[in-house]
């Protein structure tokens, strides 16, 4: 049996890399966990590949508490010293201090709206924004909704989420469909 067509950058590379692909890339989340997960996962990525940070992703979830954003939201100095050294997580302070400082920020996101996944995807009006790719090169690294989510992060104080992280972002947590039109994940997020 021949493998289904995927996006061209899911082809030809590591089982955890297709999985991701396969099982969670482009699907809608509405789990404040998940979007807090993936928010700490792709500020780290700012500067790497995404296939680095799949693989420290289980060091990720030890090291950021399984994702808590309450917990994380409390690590102080001493912590933050224990996460710089941590060789199952890319061992940048700055992009830990953002980690941390982004939980503080989530929370506030979260008192104000009810939940993070309520602010976030007022940002594409409440529905999945379908990309209709033909290829990898017609995926634009920023959009005008990535534009306006990341400005109002930053507003809000959220640091290491510039536009492309935050489309990134929105890829992953299904805000965009842009899995390519011959890939088989195409219609099933759509």
């Amino acid at each position: 049996m021949s493998e289904p067509k995927r996006c061209g950058w899911a082809e030809n590379t590591f089982d955890q890399y297709i999985k991701y692909h396969d099982e969670e890339w482009g699907v809608p989340v509405h789990d404040d966990r998940i979007h807090f997960e993936f928010l700490i996962l792709e500020s780290a990525q700012a500067g790497l590949s995404w296939s680095t940070i799949l693989k420290k992703r289980d060091g990720y979830r030890q090291a950021f508490a399984e994702f808590d954003v309450h917990k994380v939201a409390a690590y102080d100095q001493q912590k933050i010293d224990e996460l710089v050294l941590n060789p199952g997580i890319i061992r940048n302070r700055m992009k830990i201090e953002a980690a941390v400082n982004n939980a503080k920020r989530f929370i506030e996101v979260q008192k104000e709206f009810g939940s993070f996944d309520s602010y976030i995807w007022q940002f594409v009006g409440n529905e999945v924004i379908v990309g209709h790719r033909k290829s990898m090169k017609d995926v634009p690294a920023t959009t005008r909704e990535s534009d306006a989510l990341a400005k109002d992060l930053k507003k809000r104080g959220f640091k290491f989420l510039g536009s492309t992280t935050i489309y990134a972002h929105m890829q992953a947590v299904g805000l965009v469909n842009d899995h390519t039109v011959d890939c088989f994940r195409y219609r099933e997020v759509k």
